[in-house]
């Protein structure tokens, strides 16, 4: 179903800070609905957490968000389109829980999704059609009388806009808002750290299982990322997270040092001498996660004209990103006096709409 632009919206000029999963999915709501959106990125891609690192042609690790589930209807008809498209997949890999010597297969056992080739494909496919700005850190927001104006940490201003959606985690959003009465929910949202490590083997390690929960250790989490779909099974690709708890203890850690111990826990964990990897790296995940949800699905300011979205206002997880995004949008099409309408993919397949392949 296509959305159908309206004169009143094509005048409106939108600025949206963040690439990730919730920023995108608005942007591309209003871009349908006909306001002039731009995107913002600090970094060199879109997709924010749901991201892929690439090393060398074989090398491929989802090093943020490991795979998602559904729940929500709205959701749900998305994932579908994006699974005929050839863009995510069922993840059918052997989950475990770990606690010291005991594995045991998980009970709950939910249906997994992945991006394809990598957990970007979703955000690569959002921004298709829509301006971003990569490498453009926005350190300050001001609103006159025409409208938003943003500075980056080049000190060159953009704008005016008439709106701004920030889609950022809830203490970036809090530092880019202060004063504004909207920080003291952001400020009260904490987001915890993740060291994640990237690591590759060129025999693969035989195990009876291919993604592990790992209770009383640095680890939280194991998997094999090659046993995803539509990667390259050749090598043995795997990413581990570390705990929270453990992640902001180590918090300033050397990442080289991360890695080695990290790698040693894995070693423990499998029971296996492990060859050395034929590729290892460490990424720190700043603002991972949080342990506590606003489930307010988005902020919004009607006087000022701000939008606040992210995953940490609708109970985390990509889905909640998703559904945080749709929320922000829909904020601003009920203020402009247009039907709320929730979003769902253009009812097209073709080259277009191809996976062309990435993180906060």
């Amino acid at each position: 179903m296509s959305l159908h632009p309206t004169d009143h919206c094509s005048k409106l000029r939108v600025a949206v800070v963040g690439a990730g999963i919730s920023g995108l999915i608005c942007a591309k709501m209003l871009q349908e609905h006909g306001f002039q959106v731009k995107v913002f990125e600090k970094s060199w891609s879109v997709s924010g957490r749901a991201a892929t690192r690439r090393g060398e042609p074989q090398l491929s690790f989802d090093h943020g968000a490991q795979y998602f589930t559904v729940r929500d209807s709205v959701f749900a008809l998305s994932v579908e389109k994006w699974g005929q498209l050839g863009i995510v997949a069922e993840w059918t890999g052997r989950i475990v829980d770990i606690n010291g010597p005991n594995v045991l297969p998980k009970t709950d056992q939910p249906v997994r999704y992945v991006g394809v080739p990598g957990m970007t494909a979703m955000a690569r496919h959002l921004a298709d059609g829509i301006p971003v700005q990569f490498k453009t850190r926005i350190t300050n927001l001001e609103r006159t009388e025409r409208g938003w104006t943003l500075t980056d940490a080049a000190n060159e201003t953009r704008g005016p806009f008439d709106h701004i959606v920030l889609s950022l985690p809830a203490p970036q959003t809090a530092e880019l808002i202060r004063g504004h009465s909207l920080e003291v929910e952001a400020r009260a949202v904490p987001m915890t750290p993740c060291w994640a490590i990237m690591i590759a083997f060129d025999q693969r390690i035989e195990l009876a299982w291919d993604g592990a929960f790992v209770n009383n250790s640095p680890l939280a989490w194991v998997a094999r990322n090659s046993s995803k779909p539509g990667r390259d099974q050749s090598v043995d690709c795997w990413v581990l997270h570390a705990s929270s708890s453990w992640s902001a203890a180590h918090q300033e850690d050397d990442p080289q040092l991360v890695q080695e111990i990290l790698r040693a826990e894995f070693a423990q964990l499998t029971g296996r001498i492990l060859h050395s990897p034929m590729h290892i790296a460490a990424h720190r995940w700043l603002n991972s996660a949080t342990p506590l949800t606003l489930d307010r699905q988005a902020l919004f300011d009607s006087l000022s004209g701000l939008v606040i979205c992210g995953d940490w206002l609708a109970g985390g997880r990509v889905e909640g990103a998703f559904r945080s995004g749709v929320a922000a949008a829909d904020c601003l099409l009920q203020h402009i006096g247009q039907a709320q309408l929730s979003y769902r993919e253009p009812n097209r397949l073709g080259p277009e709409s191809s996976e062309t392949e990435s993180t906060d």
